[in-house]
Parts: C-alpha cells; sequence; structure tokens
C-alpha cells in the first residue's frame, strides 16, 4: 500500500475472504476500489471507479439501503481493529 492508498473498511465474509474498500490514486485520479480478497490475494471480483462515479454511487446506495443499519458499522479500518 503506497501514500496514496487508504483502506477504509475490510469486511469479512469468512476466515480467509474480505472485501476491502479503499481510495487510491490510479492514473493521476483518484478512485474508490471495492474488491474480494481471498487469502490476502485481491480477486478480479471488485469495481472500480472516480470520484466523481463514487458520488452517484453512494447516493444510490443510499436510497437503496437508508439509514436501516446506520451505526452499525464501523467505517474506518483503524476502529476495526480494536
Amino acid at each position: 500500500m503506497t501514500d496514496e492508498e487508504k483502506i477504509w473498511v475490510r469486511i469479512p465474509r469468512s476466515a480467509t475472504q474480505e472485501a476491502l474498500v479503499k481510495t487510491l490514486v490510479f492514473w493521476k485520479k483518484d478512485v474508490l476500489d471495492i474488491r474480494w480478497w481471498d487469502n490476502g490475494k485481491p480477486t478480479s471480483k471488485g469495481f472500480r471507479c472516480n470520484m466523481d462515479e463514487a458520488k452517484i454511487l453512494y447516493r444510490a446506495l443510499s436510497k437503496i439501503i437508508g439509514d436501516e443499519n446506520e451505526n452499525k458499522q464501523k467505517f474506518n479500518e483503524e476502529e476495526t481493529q480494536e
């Protein structure tokens, strides 16, 4: 991980699988990357978009999910390691 990458949350699925949500710079653009990892290695299953597209995705997910799960998840990697 470089200084330009930040992991925001790890979402465990099993003992060996997790989804990582991170931001990074890719081709001089700030991007959001959501990807499944298996045994510490990234899989091809994931999604990467620029931050303008991420805002659209955020609005859509907010409509789909609503506030139903608010305060049930920790959204900062430092907090998830407590």
